[in-house]
């Protein structure tokens, strides 16, 4: 089974960037360095075509796992201010009270955009897969490794 990967149109835009960039300019201009390393003679002894080969299966692995990602994913949809947003979905943004009372702001993503010192967590983080389903008011409870942490739902856009 395919896992889906859900990602917002920025982020799908920003893989396909990536995708053209690798493909058109990164891995072309690799293929001109092993070219030239290879003009230079004994190959076992030549750091600059060991190198550019290193190169080139970094940038050939990541071409491949970006376009693996791009065909796997899902654009989350984007709410209108009309819509009423009754519970926490992928795509969400949210803000949560702790138990100190200290206000807290995430925005729930796919797992390809998950940036958690920016507050974008993982759908599939044990924090963001918590909230999946709340609603305002609601209390989350979440096992970290130094114990159980709560979180109060205060709004949900």
């Amino acid at each position: 089974m395919t896992e889906i990967v859900y990602i917002s149109k920025e982020g799908l835009e920003a893989l396909k960037a990536e995708f053209e960039i690798l493909k058109m300019k990164t891995i072309p201009a690799i293929a001109g360095r092993i070219d030239d390393a290879k003009q230079n003679g004994d190959l076992s002894e030549n750091a600059e075509y060991q190198d550019a080969k290193e190169q080139m299966a970094f940038a050939q692995g990541r071409l491949l796992e970006l376009e693996d990602m791009i065909n796997r994913s899902m654009l989350i949809e984007e709410k209108r201010a009309s819509q009423k947003i009754v519970s926490v979905q992928i795509g969400s943004r949210i803000v949560v009270s702790t138990e100190d009372k200290t206000k807290k702001e995430f925005q729930i993503v796919g797992s390809a955009e998950a940036q958690p010192l920016a507050g974008k967590i993982s759908n599939e983080s044990p924090l963001g897969a918590a909230f999946l389903g709340c609603e305002v008011g609601e209390v989350v409870e979440v096992q970290k490794p130094s114990g159980v942490a709560k979180y109060t739902i205060l709004s949900i856009s």
